[in-house]
């Protein structure tokens, strides 16, 4: 029992594990900051949504997209039935990123009688996204372009 335990835990340990570890860790401190200073411009012109916010989405939309270009070392190589991982569809995922974020900033959209608020809110929550998972992808001048357009 103690030897079939070592060699499940020694899957998650490797030199390999420990470089993508440090992959993910350097892309998301990139994506936070990115998002810090939409969050802080948008902050500092009163509006609804943040610097926690849009650190928050960058960040996450990165943290996500970056994880998918390894499946092979998701839980230690092999899935729930002890099987190799299987490779995930990227473009899955990313729709699935960009239609929760959709959710998130539709709560941000507001009707007082004939007026509407929060459209460009929402619209910039979901651009905060896409940004995050250019970061994630590794296109971060891409990332930083876009940014400084929102």
């Amino acid at each position: 029992m103690n030897l079939l335990l070592l060699q499940s835990l020694s899957a998650y340990s490797g030199a390999d594990e420990v470089s993508i570890n440090i992959l993910v860790f350097i892309n998301l401190p990139g994506a936070l900051l990115l998002g810090l200073m939409v969050g802080y411009e948008r902050s500092c012109h009163g509006r609804a949504a943040g610097r926690r916010m849009y650190g928050l989405v960058f960040m996450a939309s990165a943290a996500i997209t970056v994880i998918l270009g390894y499946p092979e070392f998701w839980y230690g190589g092999h899935d729930a039935q002890g099987h190799l991982a299987s490779a995930v569809i990227p473009a899955q995922v990313i729709q699935g990123i960009l239609t929760g974020i959709g959710f998130l900033g539709a709560g941000v959209i507001m009707k007082e009688g004939l007026n509407i608020s929060g459209l460009t809110t929402a619209a910039s929550i979901w651009a905060s996204s896409a940004i995050g998972i250019l970061v994630g992808i590794g296109f971060n001048a891409a990332g930083s372009f876009l940014r400084s357009c929102q």
